[in-house]
């Protein structure tokens, strides 16, 4: 029987058991392997867990010979920007080192399609806005590098070995699973609508608005967010692209609609019927003012299109998640 096996790394984590629930709905078992730093063993429900490093070759080639996936889904990394101005190194060892190690088990194990989880971190500054995949690529930090990095060694393994790949290229990833099975939930979290919804929550004390004078209209960053449903599709149809014969590609994954934070702010407080305290800090290093995706490749190639990525729905399904039963006590249960 041909297996329908995935192998999911970090599939424990926000994107990747996402991704996991969409490939259980296409007829696949995800095989998650994550070593559960950043990860919760509660978010693997659509499949097996293996917990192992992914830099350790032999963790993963154990893996491959035990469950034979057909492919690969690659989210272990780390990804937050601000420590990896602090521990580059780290980013480095695990962003590039886990990729090369995981590359060199899929070599090994005969295993031919890769979707790569990057970052539209990757191109700093947008000199044109929207960005198509086209656009130079500048990043600001050791988080940007990494995955650019981690890009050029799959190309260049990619082309002796044998391994088509798409790198999904996302942009400001948000939401939550409108079923409430799994959704975001960081220990130490850094991401804007997660935090601005614990300072409505009264969870956190307030949300900081890193910066009012970019120059975009109302002062603050503008950002393109996908929901993270919309993410998990895209990632199946390319996996589907790859394994029925698709060539290498990156692709942007975003809307092509930037929202500013305060609109954000402004509809999260009508999503949730109550004000979100704020309080202005001075502008953070690595962010650029606009971040806007051009999705056109994305659209073509993979017959894809967001469907649940409008601001209000994204923060109408992370406002239930975060407030809801679920997610409180998941998260009592990992500290």
């Amino acid at each position: 029987m041909t297996s329908r096996n995935i192998l999911v790394t970090g599939g424990a984590g926000y994107v990747g058991s996402h991704a996991c629930k969409a490939l259980a709905a296409d007829g696949w078992t995800p095989v998650v392997f994550d070593n559960l730093t950043n990860g919760h063993d509660w978010a693997v429900r659509w499949g097996p867990l293996v917990v192992g490093d992914v830099r350790n070759r032999a963790q993963l080639r154990s893996a491959m010979e035990t469950y034979h996936p057909k492919g690969v889904l690659h989210f272990a990394g780390r990804i937050e920007p601000g420590d990896s101005l602090r521990e580059p190194i780290e980013f480095y060892d695990v962003n590039v080192g886990g990729t090369i190690a995981l590359l060199e088990a899929m070599a090994d194990a005969d295993i031919r399609a890769l979707i790569f989880s990057s970052t539209a971190a990757i191109y700093g500054n947008l000199d044109e806005c929207p960005a198509t995949e086209d656009h130079p690529c500048n990043p600001f930090t050791p988080y940007g590098r990494s995955k650019l990095m981690a890009e050029q060694v799959i190309e260049d393994v990619g082309k002796v070995h044998g391994i088509s790949w798409t790198a999904a290229r996302y942009f400001n990833a948000a939401g939550a699973d409108a079923d409430l099975e799994t959704g975001e939930a960081h220990m130490n979290e850094v991401h804007l609508i997660p935090r601005a919804i614990e300072a409505c929550l009264g969870r956190s004390q307030e949300f900081s608005i890193f910066g009012t004078d970019y120059p975009t209209p109302d002062g603050t960053c503008i950002r393109d967010f996908i929901h993270v449903t919309d993410l998990a599709t895209a990632h199946v149809a390319a996996l589907n692209r790859l394994l029925a014969g698709g060539t290498p590609v990156q692709l942007n994954l975003g809307t092509g609609k930037g929202v500013s934070v305060l609109e954000l702010i402004k509809t999260l407080e009508e999503v949730a019927g109550s004000p979100v305290p704020t309080t202005v800090r001075s502008r953070r290093i690595g962010d650029p003012p606009i971040l806007v995706s051009d999705a056109t490749r994305a659209h073509e190639v993979l017959s894809w299109q967001p469907r649940h990525s409008d601001v209000t729905t994204i923060l109408k399904d992370a406002w239930a998640w975060h407030r809801g039963d679920t997610f409180v006590q998941k998260m009592l249960e990992s500290r």
